[in-house]
């Protein structure tokens, strides 16, 4: 019997030790969207719309820094809401800030995805999130 109990606490402590290493893995922040993705170029999508079908949304990012952006409501007619200027990185070098006031201005960067975040700068969560998502125009 104390046979068991020594080998069923040095199984626990192999156990336990794994699960400590786990638990401190260090996450490499070298390695970000902002330096590891090729995010330039145009990425199109449909959003959500609180009073219609939704609104398509096209948004160009170059490499220096500036973007293009362009609304245009789905059955509302042809005019289209355009904006430019210039884009900031978060610290995380994973999402990025427009300079636009009147269209949402945070996007988090991903492999030719870019998912657009609440006013605040937060991943947008329920039944809708995933129609937040922009995809990159690959030619």
């Amino acid at each position: 019997m104390r046979k068991m109990i020594l080998v069923f606490i040095a199984v626990f402590s192999l156990l336990g030790l794994d699960a400590c290493k786990a638990k401190d893995k260090v996450i490499d922040a070298a390695h970000n969207s902002r330096n590891s993705v090729n995010w330039d170029g145009v990425y199109r999508g449909v959003i959500p719309a609180a009073d219609g079908p939704g609104i398509n949304v096209e948004i160009t990012l170059g490499l220096d820094g500036t973007y293009s952006i362009s609304y245009q409501y789905i059955d509302r007619g042809d005019e289209v809401f355009t904006a430019s200027g210039t884009f900031q990185w978060n610290d995380a070098g994973s999402a990025i800030v427009l300079d636009v006031t009147d269209m949402p201005p945070h996007y988090q960067v991903g492999e030719n995805i870019l998912i657009q975040l609440d006013m605040a700068g937060e991943k947008i969560t329920g039944d809708l999130a995933d129609n937040y998502i922009l995809t990159k125009v690959l030619e």
